[in-house]
């Protein structure tokens, strides 16, 4: 999959190509490095030892979970991981997200993690944001909105998805991924363009 976009980073001066496919075990060791970087681990507070990463992501990797783990390049070189999925694929992340905002049948759900500290804050995370969502439209195409819950002081994250785009819908109490973190999140919606609804049968 395949994107050309312009990165939004300053030191960028054309249009870049920004290409995923899905994690693999050869992917394990970069993983592991990106979520022990502090900017990552404080908000994706998974275990990163090559075991917790081996038990987390393996899974998906052999087509057991109905999830999609995304290694995100821009000209070639990775930079980002994407989480893809069905909200309703996973009961628990339904329960809750349904607690706070109304959760239509298909909608889906992203996660994202930028893995240079150096390029926070300068868009590219919006434009990885737009890109997967102009992807997932084409998809999904039964998908009528993506919602994403962002713990509340992860400003960078939901402010990332403000410039994509989407519209704060709602705020409630949710797990933290880190428990230093309050359980306060504000989750944010994108409906389909009108422009890429399915046609009436």
């Amino acid at each position: 999959m395949a994107s050309s976009a312009d990165a939004a980073d300053p030191s960028a001066s054309s249009r870049r190509l920004i290409t995923w496919r899905p994690v693999t075990e050869s992917d394990f060791g970069l993983l592991a490095d990106w979520l022990s970087r502090p900017h990552v681990h404080r908000y994706w507070h998974h275990d990163f030892s090559p075991e917790g990463v081996t038990r987390d992501f393996g899974p998906g990797t052999r087509g057991e979970e109905p999830g999609e783990d995304l290694l995100v390049s821009i000209d070639g070189r990775p930079i980002a991981l994407v989480q893809r999925s069905l909200i309703a694929d996973y009961a628990e992340d339904f329960a809750d997200l349904s607690r706070i905002v109304d959760v239509p049948p298909g909608a889906l759900t992203i996660d994202y993690l930028v893995a240079d500290a150096a390029r926070i804050g300068r868009g590219l995370g919006t434009t990885i944001i737009r890109a997967v969502v102009a992807d997932s439209w084409r998809t999904y195409p039964e998908s009528p909105a993506i919602i994403v819950a962002v713990v509340a002081g992860n400003i960078a994250s939901w402010r990332a998805l403000e410039k994509a785009g989407f519209r704060r819908v709602g705020e409630g109490d949710m797990e933290p991924d880190n428990p230093v973190d309050p359980p306060l999140h504000v989750v944010y919606r994108l409906d389909r363009p009108v422009s890429l609804s399915p046609s009436p049968t």
